[in-house]
């Protein structure tokens, strides 16, 4: 255990696992917050919803290699675990997780884990590496956490659905909470990405939060689907230097809605560029 940062924080399996049993020995229940570290005020509402749904909360800090693509931001991605540390001690997680790279990936690991479902397209179209990347680690932070609860931020709703199938599938016995997008007062949805933005560039970031919600406005109001859409990437094209996509998704399932106005709970859902950073966000819609 670290005696170095100001939160009890172990870095191996073993370390991890003795803790936890010895938790779930006397009784506690355990929720889990796994994170790539970068922490912010929406990192810190995940924990405060674990904390008040079970006994004991642990939190990791790993920048998984798996998920990244060459040429993708692994390398120049923050490290910032003392800092980390620092938020998660103030928020009263009782646990930081730290892994290293050998620690999660040692020498001839050769396992992945695949999901179908709702990881197919919008992200998968882009970073088609993406979420095995994810589910596989994600499996391995549960298998060595052995949560009661896990909670995911749905700033991230595809991958919040991925985790959820995964856990589902795989009877991995681990409940998956949401938790809600947290944004700045300006609408922006907090990311540790959003740190690579210029001052012009975080200006003309807003414009993504507003343009969702008024997507989102005109299809509650029974506007057609296909020229809310059109319009919007009318809009967003001209606003972002490179629109991945703007889609509307059935929100249970991700699947495309089948019908010409909004008939069921539904996201809206973006991935957009401004110089070298990308920038994702959702909002929820609801027919009338």
């Amino acid at each position: 255990m670290s005696e170095t940062l100001p939160i009890p924080t172990v870095h191996t399996v073993a370390d991890l696992r003795a803790i936890v049993s010895g938790w779930k020995s006397d009784g506690k229940t355990v929720g889990f917050v796994p994170t790539m570290g970068a922490l912010h005020a929406g990192h810190i509402s995940l924990i405060d919803i674990a904390k008040s749904r079970a006994d004991k909360t642990v939190a990791s800090v790993f920048v998984n290699p798996k998920q990244f693509a060459p040429g993708e931001d692994f390398g120049a991605y923050p490290r910032t675990l003392p800092d980390d540390a620092a938020r998660l001690a103030a928020a009263g997680c009782d646990l930081l997780y730290a892994p290293n790279g050998p620690e999660m990936y040692p020498d001839g690991f050769a396992t992945s884990v695949h999901v179908g479902g709702p990881s197919q397209e919008l992200e998968t179209r882009f970073r088609p590496h993406f979420f095995d990347g994810v589910a596989t680690v994600v499996t391995k932070l549960f298998t060595q956490v052995r949560p009661d609860c896990a909670v995911f931020g749905e700033k991230d709703y595809q991958q919040l659905l991925v985790i959820t199938r995964l856990a589902a599938d795989l009877d991995l016995d681990v409940d998956i909470i949401p938790g809600p997008v947290v944004r700045e007062a300006d609408g922006l949805a907090l990311s540790s990405r959003n740190v690579y933005l210029s001052p012009e560039n975080r200006v003309r970031a807003v414009r993504l939060n507003a343009l969702l919600f008024s997507c989102a406005e005109a299809l509650e109001k029974g506007e057609p689907i296909s020229g809310t859409l059109n319009t919007a990437r009318m809009i967003a094209e001209s606003a972002f230097d490179l629109v991945d996509y703007i889609e509307v998704r059935c929100a249970e399932t991700l699947s495309a809605l089948p019908g010409p106005v909004l008939d069921r709970p539904a996201r809206i859902l973006a991935a957009i560029r401004l110089g070298d950073t990308r920038l994702i966000d959702n909002v929820a819609a609801h027919p009338a």
